[in-house]
């Protein structure tokens, strides 16, 4: 077999990710095989392994790309480099504000992929982690969790924060409710159901903007 350059090799693994992709918007996640990315890609099962060993090898390079392919964090810092600029609320109301943007964004996207995968995750969690385990771990997420963390506790320190909560109390809720609307969101967009009559409220923009209003609540700036 002649040789090949590592150009064309991360060419074909590419190809071989992006197809992947464009299946699980197309399908769930968890329904996605081997044998729909050799059909959507045109390779012969041979070629797909040449590159793969298995199906999760390429969800894995397909997080990553994913991860890399949509990040939050250049927002994430501009709105804070503004921190001593602005009220609170209004630091508040630019998160949740972006936030709703990027999930408008990507609802029948990454948001729905992600959502698959913590699906997954339930049922078969030790095939996740072996999926995930070469993702780094900071994650749009998770790095916005900790700069708001540090940003508000510095506020506090300063004594110009007075929440009526604690810190790790406000940051579960904040996360379990941004699950939640993710979740209700991504369900009420991207698969068949029965009409409901909430539908048009189960929206990104309107759920988050509710959220911030609640997040001001809490930490003092009604």
């Amino acid at each position: 077999m002649p040789k090949v350059s590592e150009e064309y090799i991360q060419k074909k693994k590419n190809m071989i990710v992006q197809a992947a992709y464009t299946l699980c918007l197309r399908k769930t996640v968890s329904t996605v095989t081997m044998q729909d990315i050799i059909n959507e890609t045109g390779l012969s099962q041979g070629g797909i392994y040449r590159f793969y060993k298995d199906i999760d090898a390429i969800f894995s390079d397909m997080f990553l790309f994913l991860r890399e392919k949509e990040s939050i964090k250049a927002q994430v810092d501009e709105i804070l480099s503004h921190a001593d600029d602005v009220p609170m609320k209004e630091i508040t109301n630019r998160i949740f504000d972006m936030l709703a943007d990027f999930m408008e964004r990507e609802l029948m996207g990454i948001a729905k992929v992600d959502f698959e995968i913590n699906v997954l995750a339930m049922n078969e969690p030790e095939r996740v982690d072996q999926i995930l385990k070469n993702i780094p771990n900071v994650g749009n997420m998770e790095y916005l969790t900790m700069r708001m963390m540090q940003y508000m506790t510095d506020k506090m320190k300063a004594g110009k924060m007075h929440p009526r909560v604690s810190i790790e109390e406000l940051f579960s809720f904040i996360s379990s409710s941004f699950s939640g609307i993710q979740m209700t969101c991504i369900v009420n967009n991207c698969y068949k159901q029965e009409e409901n009559p909430f539908s048009h409220l189960f929206q990104p923009k309107i759920q988050l903007q509710t959220l911030a209003r609640t997040v001001n609540y809490l930490i003092g700036e009604e």
